[in-house]
């Protein structure tokens, strides 16, 4: 077999599965605001985000001269220059941080059941909070991809197959979370997590994503343990 398609095949095995870890972040928030709409318009909700998603980053894979300037300073604050990509973290960081606050105090406020009954939001309003985080995920997601590999197609490849993988499990991983309220402030707390580091990325604060990745995995870990334990008292 001819070397530079293993390459090719190589690279776009890693893109594809690191499209896929970066794409938790958007699932999670998918969950947590699909959730929200009435259970006939969730599928819809959750196809028409992933799809937006696929949409953004192939866009801007075919603007990477655009995407590159993004790197580029805009202004300077003292010796912090910064850059569009700068902007772009810092915007959704504190968007992250600020809607994940209020889904929690919302829930410590009315608590679950009041929080279905008449006080879901529009569809409308639903796809446009997916569409603003759709934005900030791909901006993130692509610029990695450039510069992990220089190939087009490899990387247009990698984001069709990682969102078609994401689309099939999503309505799984939503269902989970909704059906479990300890989940769902888990899964909350999440993205105040990642909102923090979008923040801090943003101020050229670099928080590595494997610290987070493993701190979502242990705290799942301990939450599954916690279901068993409370499933195991309450039988008979």
């Amino acid at each position: 077999m001819d070397f530079h398609l293993i390459d090719l095949i190589i690279s776009l095995l890693t893109l594809t599965a690191m499209e896929i870890v970066l794409g938790i972040d958007n699932i999670v928030f998918l969950s947590i605001v699909v959730g929200k709409l009435p259970k006939e318009q969730q599928r819809s909700g959750r196809t028409i985000g992933l799809i937006a998603a696929l949409g953004f980053r192939i866009g801007l894979l075919f603007t990477v001269s655009w995407l590159a300037s993004l790197t580029n300073g805009l202004f300077q604050v003292g010796n912090f220059v910064v850059t569009g990509r700068d902007l772009i973290m810092l915007g959704g960081g504190l968007f992250l941080i600020a809607k994940s606050t209020s889904e929690i105090h919302h829930k410590m406020e009315e608590g679950e059941t009041d929080l279905g009954s008449g006080t879901s939001p529009s569809f409308l309003n639903v796809i446009l909070q997916i569409i603003i985080l759709d934005i900030i995920f791909s901006v993130d997601s692509i610029i990695t991809a450039v510069g992990l590999s220089g190939n087009l197609t490899v990387m247009v490849l990698a984001v069709i197959i990682s969102l078609v993988i994401m689309l099939i499990f999503s309505g799984k991983v939503s269902d989970f979370i909704n059906e479990h309220p300890t989940m769902k402030i888990l899964a909350l707390s999440f993205l105040i997590m990642i909102g923090v580091m979008l923040f801090a990325d943003g101020l050229h604060f670099h928080i590595p994503k494997g610290y987070i990745y493993f701190s979502m995995a242990f705290s799942l870990l301990v939450e599954f343990i916690n279901m068993r334990v409370r499933k195991a008292n309450q039988s008979p």
